[in-house]
């Protein structure tokens, strides 16, 4: 399936919110230099996961969907289960850590 890049709050709910099943989220910004290390782990549990759907949302495009979900600090990660937050991951992890702490 790949990433599904989120450009905007309608789509984000199209995306994440509407979806049955997991739906990994990633909440990045282009300057963030912990975001981009994170970055090559997403696309790792994106190839190995493929039953999980991957997203990636730019804060700075989207900043009310990054209010609405208390993104305080860059790179998050969250898994939404049909539409409800379930995990939440805040800075940056290996992989084997990242699947840990979201339980997926």
């Amino acid at each position: 399936m790949g990433i599904v890049k989120i450009s905007d709050e309608k789509d984000f709910e199209n995306q994440v919110i509407n979806t049955e099943g997991r739906v990994m989220v990633d909440f990045y910004a282009d300057w963030c230099g912990p975001c981009k290390m994170m970055s090559e782990v997403i696309e790792k549990v994106a190839v190995e996961k493929p039953e999980l759907k991957v997203c990636k949302i730019n804060i700075d495009d989207n900043r009310d969907v990054a209010s609405k979900y208390d993104v305080m600090s860059i790179p998050t990660v969250m898994v939404f289960q049909n539409g409800t937050q379930v995990s939440k991951s805040i800075g940056s992890k290996t992989k084997a850590r990242l699947i840990q702490e979201l339980g997926i």
